[in-house]
């Protein structure tokens, strides 16, 4: 049940926004958190600092042509949201997916600010990216949609202005073309600009791997504090890009067995533990599917077409795949089999439904905006890297990612805590969050 103040806000939201579900319900999740916190900061309400977070300070639409390799044009559209500045200059990956529309955008930004703010680094929140589609484009067709991309996004960005990185669709080929596009229109090398280049111009060390290692940190720190650990335990991650494949590797690392990943087409169960090697090589090499794993893994790997890799039996869940792929009726399945720990490597991928019966069942419950929070606090770090000039070995920039990503669990139980609400990693995630960029925008007077 919302505050009486927080609902009519919400209200506002709705009418505000028509049609961006997911917006909608990125902002109820944190609604319904922070309602304690008026109480012990009726400021926060004076001064209207919920409304101005729920509204971003610049939304950006433009038009995206481009020509494919059989001299058709195309015309997509590209966005920039950005959301909130009060902590630093606008931080936030870009996603190329058919999906994308402003709504989608919104809801990632409006995340952003508080995952952001929960890293303890100096970085605001935004979001961005296209409804184009890489999938099946050739190299040079994805070059020039990033030029084209890019001849218009460099007005609204720069290294104290607003830091791109990559998301779903964009990785470090996208960003390549992106970068080399900025600095020919600009004519400045300015490596801060944009996160997650790669090593030979600027990247950082652990930024590939970021997201997922960070996810599994965070999980071993929930495991921890319930008096437990990975080892031997049932994983089952969805996704195989970048973030599932990278939470897997930590996973087992750390003496998980994952025995179950995903993709658009199915999911492949290998019992034995997913063969990473012959994973990376086929989603990361050749762009393939995952019956290619199971054809190639042999007897050791089943692959299921077309079914949720939630029916799988498993004591720690870890979604990264997208928004809203962990239904209730999902969490109901994975209670029963035993689950104890859920940690969102994707953005909002569990429903709140879903959220519910997880609490009401005493799992514990990683929201992303804490759990997935790895990859933007290393592009911060790369940013650190390239304002300096300097450049961090491997071993030292994933154990400054650990100890972030520890920093950040601690803060969340602490914060529950404080605000009668033991255990709820959501309610201290959101709190804690919330409560640093709303003390710094008080600061800031009213802009």
């Amino acid at each position: 049940m919302l505050h009486a103040k927080l609902a009519s806000i919400y209200d506002n939201v709705l009418h505000r926004n028509p049609g961006e579900a997911e917006f909608h319900q990125a902002v109820l999740e944190v609604l319904e958190s922070i309602g304690p916190v008026l109480g012990k900061h009726p400021e926060y309400a004076e001064s209207k600092i919920i409304e101005r977070i729920c509204e971003p300070e610049r939304q950006i639409i433009f038009r995206v042509p481009w020509e494919d390799d059989r001299g058709e044009v195309h015309i997509n559209r590209g966005f920039r949201v950005e959301f909130n500045s009060a902590l630093g200059p606008y931080k936030g990956g870009l996603r190329f997916h058919p999906s994308v529309y402003l709504g989608i955008v919104k809801f990632l930004g409006f995340e952003q600010i508080f995952k952001n703010s929960l890293t303890g680094l100096p970085i605001g929140g935004g979001k961005g990216g296209s409804d184009f589609d890489p999938k099946g484009r050739s190299s040079r067709e994805v070059m020039r949609f990033c030029q084209s991309f890019m001849t218009e996004l460099y007005r609204h960005i720069g290294e104290h202005t607003d830091v791109p990185a990559g998301d779903i669709g964009v990785g470090q080929r996208e960003i390549g073309y992106l970068f080399g596009q900025y600095k020919r229109v600009t004519n400045r090398y300015e490596s801060g600009v944009i996160t997650g280049k790669g090593l030979s111009y600027g990247g950082a060390q652990v930024r590939t791997e970021a997201t997922g290692y960070g996810c599994a940190f965070f999980v071993d720190e929930m495991l921890r504090a319930r008096g437990t650990s990975f080892d031997g335990r049932r994983v089952a991650v969805s996704g195989s890009g970048n973030v599932a494949v990278y939470t897997a590797e930590k996973v087992q690392q750390l003496g998980g067995i994952v025995v179950a990943c995903s993709d658009s087409s199915g999911y492949v169960l290998d019992e034995k533990g997913i063969d990473l090697d012959l994973l990376k090589q086929i989603k990361q090499v050749e762009r393939g599917r995952l019956d290619v794993y199971a054809a190639r893994r042999g007897t050791e790997a089943v692959f299921v077409p077309g079914r949720s890799v939630w029916e799988v039996s498993c004591e720690v869940a870890m979604p990264s795949a997208t928004q809203n792929e962990i239904s209730a009726a999902d969490a109901e399945s994975l209670v029963r089999s035993g689950c104890i720990a859920v940690a969102e490597g994707a953005n909002m991928p569990t429903t709140p439904g879903a959220i519910r019966v997880f609490q009401d069942a005493g799992v514990s419950f990683g929201p992303g905006k804490a759990a997935n929070a790895g990859g933007v606090a290393t592009s911060a770090l790369e940013m650190q890297q390239n304002a300096s000039r300097d450049s961090w070995t491997f071993e030292f920039s994933e154990q400054r990612l650990r100890d972030i990503m520890a920093d950040i669990h601690d803060r969340c139980l602490l914060t529950a805590d404080e605000y009668g609400m033991p255990g709820n990693y959501v309610a201290g995630a959101n709190i804690d969050g919330f409560k640093r960029v709303a003390d710094a925008m008080l600061s800031l007077g009213l802009i």
